[in-house]
């Protein structure tokens, strides 16, 4: 199900560092939204707000619907965020994208891994899933925009990847990293390996014999 991002914003007039520091020690953040060959505009978004926003990780990827008090509403994605040097939770400043809807867009995508419990390398080959990419950039129209792609790892054996190639993409949806790129594999654990490995290292022949000397 489709979940629908709202962010609220006020118009900001007064701009500077100085300015900027009172803004945030107000609990509040500069924002900048630009894009669509129209003039960027300077905003004030609420520091509990953003922080709300941020935990659920679809609006990192999703278009939002932008509220500007005294404006109309405009359809946006999150383009950049600064974040604090040493309180990594609290965010400095954001960009925000407006988007036309017959333009391709950019985006990072998350990847969604499926069958990870019921995976045939794990269970069966007692091995591990190592996953190599977490998300992936995408171009495509915004009303084509995934929310997730999905990766399913049901079949995956020990020694066997899932790369970018393999994945399957939603109509419209095309993938901007190498097509040979891993995404995810399985592995033994660190210090495991099959019987084959084991029984390569046992010497062969019968036990050495003791030095006669």
């Amino acid at each position: 199900m489709s979940v629908d991002y709202v962010l609220n914003a006020e118009p900001r007039n007064d701009v500077g560092k100085g300015a900027s520091r009172r803004l945030r020690r107000s609990g509040n953040i500069p924002a900048v939204l630009y894009g669509a060959r129209r003039d960027p505009v300077n905003l004030i978004i609420s520091q509990n707000e953003i922080q709300r926003q941020l935990r659920d990780e679809g609006f990192y990827s999703n278009i939002l619907t932008l509220n500007t008090v005294g404006k109309p509403s405009e359809r946006v994605v999150l383009r950049d965020l600064q974040r604090h040097p040493f309180k990594p939770t609290v965010v400095l400043h954001l960009d925000l994208q407006r988007i036309v809807e017959d333009e391709e867009i950019r985006m990072r995508v998350p990847l969604h891994f499926v069958n990870e419990e019921r995976c045939k390398g794990v269970r069966e080959d007692g091995g591990i899933i190592s996953h190599l990419m977490i998300e992936v950039d995408v171009t495509c129209l915004p009303k084509d925009l995934p929310e997730t792609i999905e990766v399913d790892v049901l079949d995956l054996r020990v020694n066997e990847s899932i790369f970018i190639a393999d994945l399957t993409l939603p109509p419209g949806v095309e993938l901007e990293e190498s097509s040979d790129l891993a995404v995810v594999s399985v592995v033994y654990p660190t210090g495991a390996g099959s019987d084959e490995d084991e029984g390569a290292a046992e010497p062969e022949g019968d036990e050495p014999s003791s030095d006669p000397s």
